[in-house]
């Protein structure tokens, strides 16, 4: 390696996100840096470089040709030293597993398999982060993720499908009964929606799969998280949609039951997510082994 060819290390972070973002205000932003900390880093570097990386756009930057050529490199190098960076953590005996998921799929399915797993697995720590409304797989916060994908992946992830994104309706017995028993897909659109906002139109496509003109859908209420739809539910509040293993229990109880028959598959699915050099891993590999025997019969 020749050290000379190194441009200055404290310029590549600047740069990567000015390039991601066309923005130097926003790298700042997210850097935590001042407009022109930002400006000066990258000016330091097409010194050293001896080109120009940003061309003017009216009020915007864009990357410029040899900005183009060199941003893929800069990327390339940033996610090597991010899992240099993880792998040194992982070489800690008392680094965890770190797991991803959504705050319904945790509170309403995994965090009470968890404990099985581990008691299964002694020797492997298990870190689970839930998030509320970040759908997309974190890799630099977790080793590995069980989230919703509408297309498959990148090449760059190994990718182990779950079970399918079966969508239908739930509501409370006493809702049902007000409506003398069954109801029709059509009858739904009368009767108070759940919706969550990552899943704006999931009515629409349910209502259009059933064979229903619903006409402009406004729902009852909108919330953030499904498990809040679901409570909602089950106090007689609405109808909710369910996308995912959420109320085998609520159904068995008959805290919750399905208001008609019709059920349909969206496109996407339910898996497991890990960046490609790490599905060998002994303890993702326990994981994903173990949930896919929980889920054979989903």
């Amino acid at each position: 390696m020749e050290r000379r060819l190194l441009p200055p290390l404290t310029t590549i972070c600047g740069f990567e996100s000015a390039a991601r973002k066309l923005s130097h205000r926003a790298a700042a932003e997210e850097l935590n840096l001042t407009h022109p900390a930002i400006s000066h880093q990258i000016k330091n570097l097409e010194e050293h470089l001896g080109v120009k990386l940003f061309n003017r756009d009216g009020r915007n930057v864009v990357l410029s040709e040899e900005g183009k050529i060199f941003y893929p490199y800069v990327l390339e190098a940033l996610e090597q030293l991010a899992l240099g960076v993880a792998e040194v953590r992982r070489n800690n005996e008392h680094t965890s597993l770190r797991i991803q998921t959504y705050v319904t799929l945790s509170i309403r399915w995994l965090a009470r398999l968890l404990p099985i797993f581990h008691a299964e697995n002694p020797s492997i720590n298990v870190q689970l982060a839930t998030y509320a409304s970040k759908w997309e797989f974190d890799e630099e916060s977790a080793d590995v993720g069980i989230i919703y994908c509408d297309t498959l992946p990148s090449d760059k992830y190994h990718w182990v499908p779950l079970f399918e994104s079966r969508v239908y309706p739930v509501c409370s017995p006493e809702l049902l009964d007000s409506e003398k028993g069954k109801v029709t897909p059509s009858d739904l659109v009368k009767l108070p929606l759940l919706s969550v906002e990552a899943e704006f139109d999931y009515w629409k496509k349910w209502f259009a799969s059933a064979d229903v003109d619903a006409g402009i859908i406004t729902p009852h209420m909108v919330v953030d998280t499904k498990a809040v739809a679901l409570e909602m539910a089950i106090n007689n509040e609405g109808v909710a949609l369910v996308n995912g293993p959420f109320v085998a229990d609520d159904l068995a109880s008959g805290r919750l039951v399905k208001p008609c028959h019709h059920e349909t598959v969206f496109s996407g699915s339910w898996g497991i997510i890990c960046r490609k050099e790490n599905k060998e891993r002994e303890d993702i590999k326990s994981l994903v082994s173990w949930l896919l025997t929980i889920t054979a019969d989903m």
